[in-house]
Order: structure tokens, then sequence, then C-alpha cells
């Protein structure tokens, strides 16, 4: 492989998002399908993957120096690239210091360590003087990341939750790493009496009626009082740059509505 690596193929959008907001956009001549940051970046890059399935002959044709994937769900794809011979770098970050620092290393890897580490400064002061003011102070806020079955909030979400001085119901949760071991029911809601509830159901449209449907709901403080908020899955589901800003606005702005 080339240093720094000439031609980049991106398997999730983070990795888009953050190459563009280091200057390195040129390098990039592949994205996942998923890709929706800057907007129309799928029009101005080949789209080559989903998001647990890619076309290798496609990613191939690209002839890639490197190629970037997120998680134990892309392992298959890594190693289908890896037995090709393609340099693939792996990113699993899975909490706000793991953002930061997959966007260090990104910038070590593109050779622009400075505008990396200032990208990464600006968004720790900010959450810095976030936690100080604690603006949701004293509220306890459920993030349903799936419905069926219920699916309470990964790392990262619950630290930028909490970061606003409100309480997330099931922190004790988020550092699980798969999905399944974050599968709730029900009861254990009601039994946690959210204040708010904000919902992102991986890509699929929230539907807040169905919410308040469930057995028993009614008496949750949230439902009571209709703060039930969807947050779109691209700003918030994204460990990346798009969490770190559209995604923290949009949580402060549900937090703050009557």
């Amino acid at each position: 492989m080339p240093f720094p690596p000439e031609r980049i193929v991106c398997l999730t959008e983070e990795t888009v998002e953050t190459l563009y907001l280091l200057g390195q956009q040129d390098r990039i001549v592949g994205v996942s399908g998923y890709a929706v940051r800057p907007p129309g970046v799928r029009q101005q890059k080949p789209r080559v993957s989903a998001f647990t399935s890619a076309d290798i002959p496609k990613v191939m044709a690209l002839r890639p120096d490197l190629v970037l994937t997120f998680s134990d769900l892309q392992a298959d794809i890594a190693a289908a690239l890896l037995r090709e011979g393609v340099a693939v770098y792996g990113f699993n970050q899975r909490g706000l210091a793991g953002i930061f620092d997959m966007i260090e290393t990104l910038g070590a890897l593109t050779r622009c360590e400075e505008k990396a580490q200032a990208l990464t400064r600006s968004y720790r002061a900010r959450l810095d003087i976030l936690r100080a003011e604690a603006p949701a102070q004293g509220l306890k806020v459920y993030f349903e990341e799936w419905d069926e079955p219920m699916i309470s909030g990964i790392g990262w979400v619950s630290e930028l939750i909490e970061a606003t001085g409100a309480t997330d119901c099931f922190a004790h949760l988020a550092r699980e790493q798969a999905a399944k071991n974050r599968i709730i029911t029900p009861e254990q809601v009601i039994k946690a009496a959210p204040d708010v509830i904000l919902a992102s159901w991986c890509g699929k449209k929230v539907r807040p009626e169905r919410i308040t449907a469930r057995p028993g709901w009614h008496t949750i403080p949230a439902v009571a009082n209709a703060r039930i908020h969807e947050i779109k899955s691209p700003i918030i589901l994204q460990p990346g740059p798009a969490a770190l800003t559209d995604g923290l606005d949009a949580i402060l702005a549900a937090l703050g509505r009557d």
C-alpha cells in the first residue's frame, strides 16, 4: 500500500464524512450506498456496498490502496478483500473516545494529523461546555434503537444523552457491543419511567402511535406528556461527526421541548 493511500474505499458513512471534513475527499474512490454526508456524495462517488454486503468485483475494479470497514458485521467483507490482496483497516468505535480515535487515525493515514486533532478538539470542547451547563439535568431518557425486539441505545448515543445532564435509563447496557445484549422488555421501560423517549429505528420510520399503544405505557411520563421524538438514523446511529453535531443538536432540541 502506498503511503498515504491515494485510492480509498469507505464501506461505512462515518469515514466518508470524516475524510471530507479533513479535505481528503479526492482520495475516496468508492463509498457505501448508505453514505449521505455530505449531500450528493453518492452521486459524486461510486457506490460499492450496503452495510453487511459489498460488490467485491466492483471494489476491486476501483483499484483501492486501502478499504475502510466498521465492526465485526463487515468481517466477511474484510476477509474477502484481504484474500484479494487489498489492505483493509477495520474500525470498531462504540463510544465517544473511539470516534475521536477514528478521526485522528484517518488524519494520520492521510497525513493531516493537525487538522484531525483540531477537529476532535472542537468536538471535545463543545461536550465539555455542555456537561458543565447540563441543560437537561434531571430528565430521564429512554433511547429506542429498534422496536421489535426493543433495543436500547448504543455507547456513543448514551454518552451524548448524558453529556446534556440527562440520565440514560439503560446506560448500564450501552457498552454492550452486540445489539442482542441490549434487548429490553416493555416492563423494564415502564419501571424506568422515562420523562422523554427518543427513537431511531435504524432507518425505519418511527411510529409514535405504536409506542404509545404498548400495554401499560400510558403510565410512563414520556407517553403521558407526549414527549416522544424521532431522531433520524443517519445523524445519530453513525459513530462519527454526524452524531457529534446534528445528532447532538437533535437530542438537545428534543430534551428542550415542553
